[in-house]
């Protein structure tokens, strides 16, 4: 049913946990396969991957590359999962994703449907819960979520879209702002990020929201919006 995405680069203790929330619905046969996609780790990520049964590949460039790298080694599903190392995705997720394509391949436009997770922070706080509600706020008004909401989506319609353009930042966005927000479907199970919003730092947050808003909200082709992103 499903082929799972996931590109690395010294990833290794974020991927342990990763691998771990998708074992259930391994077993379930919900999960078909795993793709590990990795940029030239130095730690072990690799064997990481190889203790859990993923397929193990390296690729070299930005992520966007790794991630279209990855869907074409993908073989056994019908439907793509790409995910972000440092995403969690909560107990019981795959109930959801099973009745989600359950019933899109029901109906005549379901198969051109994408799907995305809510998204959750690890980090206590009032700032990673204020960093939630404006996902929440944004997923719902744009239809754009970010990366690490984890992406959905039918092999048929990711290939028919041209899948991800070779971009060094912002891939998921562009991705997005071509499924459309009437094609985007958000489930009520979530992923949980890593880390803190914000850790980069005020100034560079503060760009790249600046550049992400200027893609969902004022519709700046992804390849200008990039250079601010940085």
């Amino acid at each position: 049913m499903i082929s799972v995405i996931i590109p690395t680069e010294n990833a290794e203790l974020d991927l342990v946990h990763a691998l771990a929330a998708l074992v259930p619905a391994a077993a379930e046969g919900v999960v078909r396969e795993v793709v590990v996609v990795d940029g030239g780790s130095t730690d072990n990520t690799d064997m990481v991957a190889d203790a859990a049964g993923c397929t193990f590949v390296t690729r070299k460039g930005p992520r966007s590359e790794r991630l279209v790298h990855g869907a074409s080694v993908a073989k056994r599903g019908d439907w793509l999962l790409f995910l972000q190392p440092e995403t969690l995705l909560e107990s019981g997720w795959h109930h959801e994703v099973q009745a989600f394509i359950e019933r899109a391949e029901r109906t005549p436009k379901g198969p051109k449907t994408a799907a995305a997770f809510r998204l959750r922070y690890e980090a206590f706080g009032l700032g990673p819960r204020l960093s939630e509600k404006a996902a929440s706020v944004r997923s719902q008004l744009l239809g754009m979520p970010y990366g690490n909401q984890g992406l959905l989506i039918s092999r048929q319609f990711y290939e028919k879209l041209g899948g991800h353009r070779p971009l060094p930042e912002m891939e998921d966005l562009d991705l997005a702002k071509r499924i459309g927000r009437s094609r985007m479907v958000f489930l009520r199970a979530a992923a949980v990020s890593a880390g803190e919003p914000g850790a980069a730092g005020y100034a560079i947050g503060l760009r790249q929201a600046l550049a992400r808003f200027a893609v969902g909200a004022l519709r700046v082709p992804t390849s200008l919006a990039v250079k601010l992103h940085g």
